[in-house]
This record gives C-alpha cells, sequence and structure tokens, in this order.
C-alpha cells in the first residue's frame, strides 16, 4: 500500500521529513530572533507546531537547531553579497556598494537574521565560536574581494577583520535601533570605510 511504502497523499515520507525541518528552522529563527521570548525546545516546537518527537527526527538538541540556522543564514548572506558583486561589474567601488547593498537589502527584508547572526550568537557560548569562526571567514572574503588579482596579504587580512568587525557592529546598534541612520547611509559609509581600508 501507498502509505506503508511511506508515501502518502503523494508526499514521500523523506519529503514530509524535509517539510517539518524547514518548519523547525524556519520556527528557531523566530523564536531566537525575539527578545521577549526563552529561546528553548518547546517553543520553538510550539511555534512549528510541532512535537518534540519530530524535532529529535531533524536535531540532536537545541544547539544543533540554532547551529543550523546560523549556518543557514551565513550562507545567505555569503551568496547574495558575492552574486550582487559580481553582477555589478569590475569596479571596485561598484562592486563593494553592491554587495553592501545586498547585506543591507537582506536584513530589511528579514531584520531576525541580522539579529541572530549577530547579535543573538555572541551571546551563547556554544556558538560564540563558530560565530568567530564566520566572521573571520567574511573577513577574507573581504581581503580577497579587495585584492582579487593576488592573494591575500597579512595586512589585508587584518583591513578585513576591521572592516567586518566595524560591519558587526553598526548592525547591532542598527538593528538595537541605537543607530539612527538610514539604509543607504549605512551603505554608504559602510562602502567608502571599505575603500579606505584598502585604499
Amino acid at each position: 500500500m501507498a502509505v506503508q511504502s511511506g508515501v502518502y497523499k503523494g508526499v514521500s515520507a523523506a519529503e514530509r521529513a524535509a517539510e517539518r525541518r524547514r518548519r523547525l528552522l524556519d520556527a528557531t529563527l523566530s523564536v531566537w530572533a525575539d527578545p521577549e521570548v526563552r529561546t528553548t525546545m518547546t517553543a520553538v516546537c510550539g511555534t512549528a507546531g510541532l512535537s518534540e518527537r519530530y524535532f529529535y527526527e531533524s536535531f540532536t538538541g537545541l544547539d544543533a537547531a540554532l547551529t543550523a540556522v546560523l549556518e543557514e543564514v551565513a550562507t545567505e548572506i555569503e551568496t547574495v553579497t558575492l552574486a550582487a558583486a559580481e553582477a555589478a561589474g569590475a569596479e571596485p567601488a561598484a562592486r563593494i556598494h553592491a554587495a553592501v547593498g545586498a547585506f543591507v537589502d537582506l536584513l530589511l527584508a528579514d531584520p531576525r537574521k541580522g539579529r541572530v547572526a549577530i547579535i543573538e550568537a555572541a551571546a551563547l557560548p556554544g556558538l560564540r565560536g563558530r560565530r568567530t569562526e564566520l566572521l573571520r571567514h567574511f573577513a577574507h572574503l573581504a581581503a580577497e574581494e579587495a585584492h582579487s588579482s593576488a592573494p591575500a596579504r597579512h595586512e589585508d587580512e587584518l583591513a578585513g577583520l576591521l572592516f567586518i568587525g566595524g560591519m558587526a557592529e553598526v548592525v547591532t546598534a542598527w538593528l538595537d535601533g541605537a543607530l539612527d541612520v538610514s539604509p543607504d547611509e549605512v551603505v554608504a559609509t559602510a562602502s567608502r570605510a571599505f575603500l579606505g581600508l584598502y585604499g
């Protein structure tokens, strides 16, 4: 029978499991980004409308779900910023303006992603190390962008850390409402800073 083979209403068991995992990831992002809600497995399952049984189908524990969300957001940031830079052509100022603009647009579309990746992950001991690794990865990408025709030098990597660290602080203040600036101001200032560091 169809149900015995894992197919129910035309949907396979693997597809149903993938859909539940997606719901749990979305719920984890929502709960984790909400400062009014304590981030627990119970809260995530409640938001997803799924039982803990299905949570453990996808994740070994809450830290695994949080890590999966962090990795997913980091991958999206890298994908959209690199694509924007490539689409902008070869001119350095245009490339960095496009990349930063794409990053800011992503945060405007879903501020939760910036909050969990930049603010909330730093508050969790289990994720702090991975957040630091990701910041260094993005710093390396910045260094490569600055000198795409040659290997990044030590001073390029240092400048990349300054740029990414500064961006993280700006985004933190912006998302917290402590920095009253427009998205265009963030993009323009960050772009000038990048070009100044590598000028």
